[in-house]
């Protein structure tokens, strides 16, 4: 099909969570309801995005999650997920600290390790459950089986170290021989010694995906699935044990389609040459999006439904095929890799066996620099696309990261990419980009202007050309110290020094700078916090303008605490500027605005009104020659940079 208009991507991974969930329900009917699930969601949850996975199974029934270190706990941490994750692997020293910061389980197997881990806690004062892995045949991770008990026994003795679990790894579950029950029998004589001294490890795992399938009564009180989640059998020899759909497909698009004549050599050292008029699809996919080298002349993709093989040697970025026999094909056409199209499926088994491989390493390759669109009841924009990426240790410490962090939860909160960016650049940019800025949130915003014409004065044109303005403004916000500052600009320089000023609370600038003066043109009167004045300290001309700062001891008592606060200003503007702008500079809950013109001596005055990202609708209020507004109600959040610009003629 043609590729949709929408599509932002060369290739990308779709994730269907409807399947997922699907072969969670599976395993759960075969493991019954008093058995937990721990799910692997190693290497980026095999491939397909370990954050939403997680969440996923996290919401439909899983009780952990299995990483491979602690750099992916800590990936998993850091988005916001709270569950149990265990590390299924012996830790080493150097994951001690990470282990400890992001309260993350590991497992155990050696004592020295262990020595050390309760060293560090004790240091911090913190405790921390473990799991001991044990080798019961697997010959990988795990301490002997014949030598447990004594691990075990020294384990129990280290005060800041609290003993979870025990578990241990079938080598060939995916096959029923007789050496999976020899190591099912090595662990269950070892549970019943531990029992029999009296020590009590509440949570026991051994069974993963092909020994859920191939031996349903070797299970304990906790399953780890891995493989069989994400719709993919650990041989064909059990696929009449469930009913599995598979999660994930890589898919692309053609970018370019030639033909070429008998005799052409296609990619490098033409190891495919046309033997005819060949047509042949390019796509932007190759060996550095994982999809295998060895694929070259033998790997097959689905267009318009049809198979059409893969032709000459895969490059490092593109793959050409042979589409000959899909003359209607077009630019821009889907491809697909793997999955399923039309009546057509190519499955990861399918890719393992002509690349020499397990269907494992195709999942955590394939595809690995395009972006997981997930997929939920058959819509793509349920969840927010995903880029696949490696973590690196310590980034969650980096402000970019988090900036990025905050700036893709804002865009999946507000529904909208301008808005989500719009609130990330006015709010959060100042909050975690400048050490000594604070977030600013305001309610109840009330900003009400009165114009009229200055008196006459005998022989001046000045009181004709300058309007009498007095500003009343009111809002309620947390306060966070009991001294504040009202500042005047003469110049846009000024103004830029007064938002960088932390204390300031209002700015204004004067709009004609040369026949006003800060001192006698701008003048706050009156500032009230909770309806009782508080008393202007003192004013001075400093580089940054006139400051006039305000405060009293008796505001210690209100600080961290939300007030009303009241300010009115009397100042004069030029009557020719024809225009009186109000501009959000912080988030606003409720809003009303107000331009009083009646004495003004001004005529169709009209108003602009703008907001950032998908503004509410406002209600418009006027009555003609005499005053026009705009009130948005307070439950509806305004954004910066936002605000309301008056227009009049003279």
């Amino acid at each position: 099909m043609p590729l949709k208009k929408e599509q932002k991507y060369r290739s990308w991974v779709e994730v269907d969570l409807n399947n997922f969930i699907g072969n969670l329900q599976e395993i759960k009917k075969i493991i019954g309801t008093q058995v937990g699930i721990m799910l692997a969601v190693k290497a980026d949850a095999y491939g397909h995005g370990a954050i939403e996975i997680s969440r996923t199974a996290l919401n439909n029934g899983a009780k952990m999650l299995g990483v491979a270190n602690a750099d992916e706990g800590v990936q998993l941490r850091i988005s916001g997920i709270e569950a149990p994750i265990i590390i299924l692997g012996p830790s080493t020293n150097a994951e001690i600290e990470q282990i400890i910061k992001y309260n993350i389980t590991p497992s155990v197997s050696d004592l020295a390790f262990a020595r050390k881990l309760n060293k560090a806690l004790a240091k911090s004062g913190r405790k921390i459950s473990v799991h001991v892995e044990v080798d019961t045949g697997m010959g990988r991770g795990g301490t002997m089986h014949t030598e447990a008990v004594n691990l075990v026994l020294q384990i129990s003795r280290l005060s800041n170290i609290v003993m979870e679990g025990i578990f241990s790894h079938f080598a060939s579950s995916e096959k029923m021989i007789s050496y999976n029950e020899k190591q099912w029998k090595n662990f269950v004589d070892l549970l019943a010694d531990i029992k029999r001294r009296k020590i009590d490890i509440p949570i026991r795992h051994i069974g993963n995906s092909g020994a859920i399938l191939n031996y349903p009564d070797f299970k304990l009180n906790m399953v780890r699935p891995g493989i069989m989640t994400y719709g993919i059998y650990p041989s064909p020899e059990n696929e009449s044990k469930a009913k599995l759909a598979p999660v994930m497909s890589f898919k692309t698009n053609i970018v370019l389609l030639k033909s070429f004549p008998a005799g052409y050599g296609i990619g490098y050292n033409s190891t495919f040459v046309t033997s005819r008029t060949t047509r042949i699809a390019t796509i932007p996919v190759g060996y550095g999006d994982g999809y295998a080298f060895i694929l070259s002349n033998q790997g097959e993709a689905l267009i318009r439904g049809i198979r059409a093989p893969i032709v000459g040697r895969i490059s490092m970025d593109m793959c050409t095929i042979d589409v000959t026999h899909i003359p209607d094909c077009a630019v821009g056409d889907e491809v697909v890799l793997l999955g399923r199209q039309g009546k057509e499926y190519i499955s990861a088994n399918e890719i393992a066996a002509r690349a020499k491989t397990i269907s494992y390493e195709v999942l955590c390759a394939l595809g690995k620099r395009a972006p997981r669109i997930f997929l939920q009841k058959g819509k793509k924009d349920a969840v927010e696309p995903r880029l696949r990426r490696i973590f690196i240790p310590d980034e969650e410490k980096s402000i970019d990261r988090v900036d990025n962090i905050i700036r893709h939860c804002l865009q999946t909160r507000a529904r909208d990419e301008e808005l989500g960016n719009a609130i990330y650049y006015e709010m959060f940019e100042t909050l975690f980009g400048k050490e000594d800025s604070r977030l600013e949130l305001r309610s109840c915003f009330r900003y009400d202007i009165r114009i009229a014409k200055l008196p006459e004065v005998k022989n001046s044109s000045f009181s004709s050309s300058y309007l009498r303005v007095n500003i009343h403004i009111e809002y309620r916000k947390i306060i966070r110290d009991n001294i504040f500052m009202i500042g005047c600009a003469s110049n846009n320089t000024q103004l830029a020094a007064l938002f960088e000023a932390p204390l300031c609370e209002y700015r204004w600038l004067l709009s004609d700078g040369r026949n006003l003066s800060l001192e006698h043109d701008f003048t706050v009167r009156h500032v009230r916090i909770d309806g009782e004045n508080i008393p202007i300290i003192e004013a001075k001309n400093t580089k940054r303008g006139l400051e006039v700062w305000c405060g009293s001891e008796k505001l210690r008592k209100k600080i961290n605490t939300e007030v009303k606060l009241e300010i009115e200003i009397y100042t004069k503007k030029a009557k020719e500027n024809r225009i009186f702008p109000v501009y959000l500079v912080y988030p606003v809950r409720g809003l009303e605005i107000n331009l009083n013109y009646e004495k003004a001596g001004i005529t169709n005055v009209r108003m602009e009104s703008f907001f950032a990202g998908k503004h509410p609708q406002p209600s418009i209020s006027q009555k003609k020659g005499k005053s026009i507004g705009i009130k948005i109600l307070d439950k509806e959040w305004i954004f910066p940079t936002s605000g309301v610009i008056f227009i009049w003629d003279i």
